[in-house]
């Protein structure tokens, strides 16, 4: 019997695992959800060489793939290398010219190989880090959500995200953005779909909002 679902991969932000997509459940009977995770990478791996890399966990044709932050980053680099029916990005940006200005003085002073990353156990940096937010009261959630404590990973990500070079955005690429978003400002982006009070973390917070409106999104 053949499978007439449509298959999505879902790619979570910087130092993030897959349970951020715990509460993203959108119908089975048109659709099949798909857990991408972050590897460690090689010494001093491309972006363009990592996403290859994690184009060999895509199994089906035609498939969707959603990415959260730098994730978001990420599946768009995928889709320059494999065909997909639509690339959808959250909390994210299009191209360089949406990063915000601290990253792109960051890029230029190299002030961001600064950051006390050796400290990635520090569950409450690491969050200021990866979701731009303080944890104090959600400290055990946060424990849970970013499991990815290893140094070279967290300065390889942040390296790569205020290196990042896109310039021209991929065709039909689909956008959804908070306009609490501090992280990635809403002032810096254009052409998104906007998700009021959304912050950089509203793949956790607002789940119902992308429940509802995922499947229309997906199949338009």
């Amino acid at each position: 019997m053949s499978d007439s679902r449509i298959h999505i991969y879902f790619m979570p932000g910087m130092a993030a695992n897959p349970s951020i997509f715990r509460h993203i459940a959108l119908p089975k009977d048109k659709f099949a959800q798909h857990l991408l995770e972050w590897f460690v990478p090689e010494k001093d791996m491309s972006l363009e060489a990592y996403a290859k890399k994690m184009n060999e966990n895509i199994h089906h044709e035609d498939a969707v793939l959603i990415g959260v932050s730098f994730g978001g980053m990420l599946v768009q680099e995928m889709a320059r290398f494999k065909s997909f029916k639509k690339v959808i990005v959250v909390s994210s940006v299009k191209d360089a010219a949406e990063l915000p200005r601290r990253m792109i003085f960051a890029k230029y002073t190299n002030i961001h190989k600064l950051l006390p990353t050796g400290l990635v156990n520090n569950v409450e940096l690491l969050a200021k880090y990866a979701f731009g937010e303080t944890v104090n009261k959600r400290l055990a959630l946060y424990e849970e959500y970013l499991s990815i404590r290893d140094k070279y990973y967290i300065d390889w990500s942040i390296d790569q995200i205020v290196n990042w070079q896109r310039v021209e955005t991929i065709p039909d690429l689909v956008h959804i953005h908070g306009d609490k978003d501090v992280v990635f400002p809403i002032d810096n982006i254009k052409g998104c779909i906007t998700v009021k009070n959304g912050t950089h973390t509203m793949i956790i917070h607002r789940a119902r909002w992308f429940n509802e409106h995922l499947p229309t999104i997906i199949l338009q």
